[in-house]
């Protein structure tokens, strides 16, 4: 055994160990030591974009994973964590431009760094189920769920309102525009309708909403996160009829509160309503307001923030009950992709409304009311609108003085009995577009024929590999002029056409990752019948940024395969787990052309008070002043991020995993400390040397099962081991990993501080200590534990650690065999006493009557009884 610790030779030898038995490669077939099937358990982490660094904050999400990973193992489970990227995707592309190489040449490369970043963590992926979505074996069954998605009507064709940059020519994600421009070209953005395929996700929303209710295994805010953006909805679609050249036609709307019907005082519709384009034909002014709302965002959140913006068409529709004119206004707050692309505004109820009318003095009608409190037109209150108040109409004629929900049942068959409207649910869901103008994706296996339309691709021709030697230029997608790809002939007629340029967006790809990992060598299908085995996942590990999206798309691609008979679950994550953000220190300077230039920790230096807090810093590189700027997410552009090789070249593989569990709980924000993690490397450095000081008498000495005849000494350390190892397994089990390192270190110095060596008891227990430390220890510290589990005999008893057994808590070595009781007299505290575990209430009352301090207080006075609680205190009366 090395005298020094060395992690760096420590964890080359043992990971050239695992790698030698291939020691985390799953299977399914997998039998404990009586040839009984091991229960499965599958833990995997959100796969990583190769971005090509990783940072103490991968190392954090992935260290969770694997301690979870090591546990379960240890537990008798056959586990399985396996590793993939999330391949595709816009960075790729902005990188390539940047670099003027092939997206695909970047990401590859970035795939081996990083892998070769992971390795040296000691990290048990199966990297037999490696994963990387922008391979064609990968794709190809993108491409295949999608083609039998149309044939059941589920994915579809329809024109999309689109952010497009006219100088990249191509969409952009709302988070793209700024101040209404391209974040990259900085053009004014315009709006556009394209063409575009979308996944009817809205088929399944209430599958999706009902079936949250079954996932308790998640956090309830992300639970919550979900049913607000499935956002289902009972309310009433209605009408307001008009006369437009000379036809009847009527103008929709949805809305959950018909009971306000009455108080309508005009109706909004978007820019792209066809009555919007239909009224502003020889209305320049009009139509000078749509090019302006066409510079506009699309979303919801856009909506919300804008400023409130709107112009009179002078063309009125009928009231649906009094059939009086109500004015059309085009509004900007109005977004045609959601509900009928118009509203019914009644501004004495609603604030957006209110605020509008405010603006362009529209008349604000109130209709409902609420006892005690009086409406004003002066300035919105909260209480005008909520739906938690009990509320009756008013101004409403036949409805007055009906409460809410009546109202609306009342007025909905009202409208029902006029053919004006009727009651629906709707939801606030939307079908998902998963056409991207984009080359580095999911090509889109359809082929566009001048006479037959759209034909799929037949299921002969997949996978439409992507070409992956184009380098993007910044004028748009390059499939557009890759000839040799993108002409081919009509599968229906035999034509000359043009294969889809657009790409799949990449949600796509990390929908069903996580499935493709239980079969990843299957060429017959998506999955086989291993991911019946491994599925539905028992942990999913990611962050909360993805608790929407991702999450929702993985549940409705789930279930779409169980429609087609690939898959026999509804749901695919059992549990899921939403780490916190690892934080660190920065430092910056502003700088006299008004930028800000960001200082690496490294090129700084820091100074402190007496009490050892930073007060300041200067640069290394002038001596001058810089900034401290607290502590903030680890960013590259904040020149926070701590990189783990360099940790590890200092510290070892081991200490960077430890700190990082015990820097804070799991599910919260924690920050880095290069002191913290240098007292964690002091901490397994002390482990070591401890081991190497005392190998001969372990290696010879026997393991304690029981604490029959050992010395006092012997049981108070078999009672320190087993009550830290009792909240080390709980914290186990509910991923409080930060406690668990704090329980390895009261272990250490409860074994380092024993001092009863001489008797055979004494070594027997310490044998126990010590493997039990290294058992609980290892989950988090494989490297240095599985070193010192061999070189302390344990290897030649029970085999290898990864493979050992979790330890059991002994209740028998938890019981004290002293107890320290409090005295009290006539209920007072006087003293305490320390009998044996086992002492009789007489010897209980024996010991306390005899105490001094008991005594002292009792006095002459006659002791009428002796009151003992068991193991807590004993209460002498005298009177």
């Amino acid at each position: 055994m090395r005298e020094t610790y060395s992690p760096q030779e420590v964890e080359s030898e043992v990971q050239a160990m695992w790698k030698d038995k291939d020691v985390y490669r799953a299977k399914e077939d997998a039998v404990d030591a009586n040839g009984h099937p091991k229960p499965k358990f599958y833990v995997c982490s959100m796969l990583p974009y190769p971005s090509g660094k990783l940072h103490m904050g991968h190392v954090r999400n992935y260290t969770l994973n694997d301690v979870m990973y090591r546990f379960h193992r240890m537990k008798g489970y056959n586990v399985m964590t396996p590793m993939g990227w999330d391949a595709f995707g816009l960075p790729a592309e902005n990188a390539a431009l940047a670099k003027k190489v092939q997206p695909a040449a970047w990401t590859y490369s970035n795939i081996a760094d990083m892998k070769a970043q992971m390795e040296p963590l000691g990290l048990a992926f199966d990297w037999s189920r490696e994963v990387a979505t922008c391979k064609p074996e990968y794709y190809r069954w993108n491409q295949w769920l999608f083609l039998k998605m149309l044939e059941k009507g589920i994915a579809y064709r329809k024109t999309q309102i689109v952010n497009w940059d006219p100088v990249d020519k191509t969409v952009l994600a709302n988070e793209q525009v700024i101040e209404g421009r391209g974040w990259r070209s900085g053009a004014i953005v315009e709006k556009r309708e394209i063409p575009g395929y979308y996944l009817g996700i809205t088929q399944y929303a209430q599958e999706l909403l009902d079936d949250i209710k079954t996932l308790d295994g998640w956090p309830e805010q992300v639970r919550r996160m979900q049913e607000h953006w499935i956002g289902r909805s009972e309310g009433v679609t209605l009408c307001f009829p008009y006369e437009l050249a000379g036809e009847k036609k009527r103008l929709s709307v949805y809305t959950t509160r018909a009971d306000t019907l009455m108080g309508v005082t005009f109706v909004a519709i978007a820019a792209e309503h066809p009555l919007a384009s239909y009224l502003t034909k020889n209305r320049p002014d009009l139509q000078a307001f749509i090019a302006e709302c066409a510079k506009g965002g699309v979303s919801e959140a856009d909506m919300a923030a804008m400023e409130k913006k709107g112009v009179p068409t002078g063309f009125y529709v009928e009231h649906p009950l009094t059939g009086e004119p109500v004015e059309v206004w085009i509004a900007n707050y109005v977004l045609m992709g959601y509900g009928e692309g118009a509203v019914m505004a009644v501004p004495a109820h609603d604030e957006r409304d209110f605020a509008f009318a405010k603006k362009f003095g529209l008349p604000i009608k109130q209709v409902v009311a609420v006892d005690g409190e009086t409406f004003s037109t002066d300035a919105w209150q909260e209480w005008y609108g909520d739906k938690t108040r009990e509320t009756h109409l008013v101004n409403s004629g036949e409805f007055d003085g009906l409460s809410m929900h009546d109202a609306i049942d009342a007025i909905a068959a009202k409208l029902a009995s006029k053919g004006l409207g009727q009651k629906e649910v709707k939801f606030r869901l939307r079908d998902w577009g998963i056409s991207r103008q984009r080359y580095w994706g999911t090509p889109i296996p359809m082929i566009n024929c001048p006479h037959c339309g759209p034909v799929p691709v037949p299921e002969k021709d997949l996978p439409v590999v992507l070409p992956e030697d184009l380098v993007p230029d910044g004028s748009g997608n390059p499939l557009t002029k890759c000839d040799a790809w993108k002409n081919v002939k009509c599968p229906k007629c035999g034509a000359d056409a043009e294969r889809e340029t657009d790409t799949m967006d990449t949600f796509v790809d990390s929908s069903w990752y996580f499935q493709r990992y239980c079969s990843p060598d299957c060429t017959t299908a998506m999955v086989d019948k291993r991911a019946d085995y491994w599925m539905p996942m028992d942990q999913y590990i990611g962050g909360i940024e993805h608790a929407v999206l991702h999450l929702l798309y993985a549940r409705f691609w789930t279930k779409v395969m169980r429609d087609f008979g690939l898959v026999k679950y509804d749901e695919p994550f059992k549990n899921l787990f939403t780490q916190g953000m690892l934080m660190a220190e920065c430092y910056y300077r502003d700088m006299p052309d008004g930028h800000r230039r960001w200082y690496y920790p490294d090129e700084v230096e820091v100074q402190f008070d007496d009490k050892a807090r930073p007060v300041g810093a200067i640069s290394k590189e002038d001596g001058e002043p810089v900034v401290l700027g607290g502590i903030e997410k680890m960013s590259k552009s904040k020149c926070n991020v701590v990189e783990p090789r360099d940790i590890i070249n200092k510290f070892g593989a081991d200490t960077a995993r430890s700190f990082v569990m015990f820097a804070g709980p799991p599910d919260q924000s924690a920050a880095w400390s290069n002191s913290g993690a240098e007292g964690t490397f002091r901490f397994l450095r002390r482990i070591w040397n401890w081991a190497y000081a005392h190998q001969t008498h372990l290696n010879n000495a026997q393991e304690a099962s029981t604490s029959e005849g050992f010395s006092h000494e012997a049981r108070h350390l078999r009672r320190e081991i087993h009550s830290c190892l009792k909240q080390a397994d709980y914290d186990y089990s509910r991923m409080q990993y930060n406690t668990v390192v704090s329980a390895c270190m009261k272990m250490f110095n409860a074994i380092d501080g024993f001092k009863g060596t001489e008797s055979e008891g004494g070594k027997a227990a310490l044998k126990e200590a010590a493997s039990i430390l290294l058992r609980t220890l290892y989950p988090i510290a494989p490297h240095i534990t599985t070193a010192l589990w061999k070189e302390l005999g344990f290897i030649a008893i029970e085999g290898d650690l990864i493979d050992a057994k979790w330890p059991e808590v002994s209740e028998d070595a938890i019981k004290a065999d002293e107890l320290t009781l409090v005295c009290q007299v006539n209920g007072k505290l006087r003293g305490s006493i320390t009998v044996s575990a086992e002492a009789s209430e007489d010897e209980i009352r024996a010991a306390a009557l005899s105490n001094p301090d008991v005594k002292k207080f009792v006095g002459d006075l006659p002791v009428r009884r002796v009151i003992i609680v068991k193991q807590k205190l004993v209460n002498v009366v005298a009177k």
